[in-house]
């Protein structure tokens, strides 16, 4: 093993500004067949989680949608949002700079949406090429934060044990997720005022702060790692 720590990246709302743009497409698809939502409600209540259990959610809420319509909205509202993705995406602030600065060690993108759509989103931020095939999207592993599975399934993808990965999330979703796996998790509460860090996690407000914490958590893990 070349490197102590290998580094998990979520990817929307850590590495690109994909949320707002996926709250709209959402609360579009949504009121279409019937189930009040509003973009605002996606970062609020849903942020990190997998459609269809919002959809699950909803439905509990305001009655249930013909099964045979969720296909097909689905379909239609993750093609509106790669097409937005491709022309409008941005990093998260200080993501560019953070991922430069970390080079050096193995990184992974670690996400609940689909394959196509990390990618979309990495090539449109111009993030895709520190990643190569890293990616792990809970679609093709058929597992979903807040489950542990994914991220236990990226770290054997990676070849680390989950104690030697470092997960980067913005979503309590994620973070737990990452924490049940038996990780390292750094937090990126961009929202600390109305968000709470779980507890077992460092939070940091900013991408800007990322390579500062990593280099001591390495330090800390090979020197750990040493003394055994």
């Amino acid at each position: 093993m070349a490197h102590p720590l290998c580094l998990l990246f979520d990817c929307d709302g850590t590495l690109v500004d994909s949320e707002p743009l996926l709250a709209d497409e959402m609360a579009t698809a949504l009121n279409a067949v019937g189930l009040p939502f509003q973009a605002t409600d996606y970062i609020g209540e849903f942020r990190g989680a997998r459609f269809r259990r919002i959809v699950a959610e909803l439905e509990s809420r305001h009655g249930r949608v013909d099964p045979d319509v969720l296909g097909p909205l689905e379909t239609s509202m993750r093609a509106n949002l790669d097409r937005r993705l491709a022309t409008e995406l941005i990093p998260i602030e200080g993501a560019t700079e953070a991922l430069a600065a970390l080079s050096t060690f193995p990184m992974g993108v670690v996400s609940n949406g689909p394959e196509n759509k990390i990618r979309t989103s990495l090539v449109a931020t111009g993030l895709d090429t520190l990643f190569g095939d890293h990616l792990f999207s809970a679609y093709t592993a058929n597992c979903w934060k807040p489950d542990p599975c994914l991220y236990l399934h990226a770290a054997q993808g990676m070849g680390y044990s989950p104690h030697h990965c470092l997960a980067i999330e913005d979503s309590v979703v994620g973070v737990k997720a990452a924490l049940d796996a038996g990780m390292l998790v750094v937090h990126l509460n961009r929202f600390p005022d109305a968000e709470i860090t779980p507890e077992g996690a460092i939070m940091i407000t900013s991408m800007f702060q990322l390579p500062t914490v990593v280099a001591r958590l390495s330090r800390d893990l090979e020197s750990r790692t040493a003394m055994r």
